[in-house]
């Protein structure tokens, strides 16, 4: 029981987090919850062994828990619902990703191959930090933000909960980013952004007060 950890949630970005931990190699046993699990009976050679509902009852076998769900919302609902269940929220690191010792990151984040974050930085709970994204100096990241892959956060940027850095994006240094925010692929960052919006563009403007949801699993 105590090497033994679920991810919970086994869609794409499900089967990255699974390929984390177990270059990890820090657990002898994983497993995937899914409320698919009917129909999906094993992802990347891991077994599906139950629903989400059944993670209680799972409690008993299974010491932690990584949770795989895309949607920033539901993710930290669901990180809230693991804790009060008293399983341990590790934070999975790649051992291909780069973090400063001198960093803090929050429970049940996930940081992915080929990303860097450096020296200063704080990042909340229940975020992702996707391949070859780069988070620099003294940035702070609120709970269940999501930088995509190759998006790159110069120093002393701050993003609020839930937001979303999209792929190949550049926020320029100092730059602050409301909660709720979507900031578009690609997009260049060079001024402040309010919350719940959507922006895009070179430079990145607003564009949309409806943030759509995402939901990559």
């Amino acid at each position: 029981m105590a090497d033994s950890l679920l991810v919970v949630g086994a869609g794409g970005h499900g089967k990255v987090v699974a390929d984390a931990v177990m270059e990890m190699a820090r657990w002898s046993r994983i497993g995937f919850v899914d409320d698919r699990s009917e129909h999906l009976k094993q992802v990347a050679g891991v077994p599906v062994i139950g629903r989400l509902a059944d993670l209680m009852a799972l409690r008993g076998e299974w010491s932690a828990a990584a949770i795989a769900i895309g949607d920033a919302r539901r993710r930290l609902e669901v990180l809230e619902i693991v804790l009060g269940l008293k399983f341990e929220l590790p934070v999975i690191i790649h051992p291909g990703a780069i973090v400063s010792r001198l960093a803090a990151v929050g429970v049940g984040t996930v940081v992915f191959a080929q990303a860097a974050i450096n020296a200063g930085t704080t990042i909340g709970s229940g975020c992702i930090v996707n391949t070859g994204a780069t988070v620099d100096h003294d940035c702070q990241l609120g709970d269940g933000v999501h930088i995509a892959p190759g998006a790159n956060l110069a120093g002393d940027v701050t993003v609020g909960d839930r937001s979303w850095v999209g792929i190949g994006s550049a926020v320029l240094q100092g730059v602050s980013i409301g909660r709720d925010v979507m900031v578009g692929a690609g997009a260049v960052v060079l001024q402040d952004v309010p919350d719940a919006v959507t922006v895009y563009g070179i430079p990145a403007r607003v564009r949309s007060e409806v943030i759509r949801s995402r939901t990559d699993d």
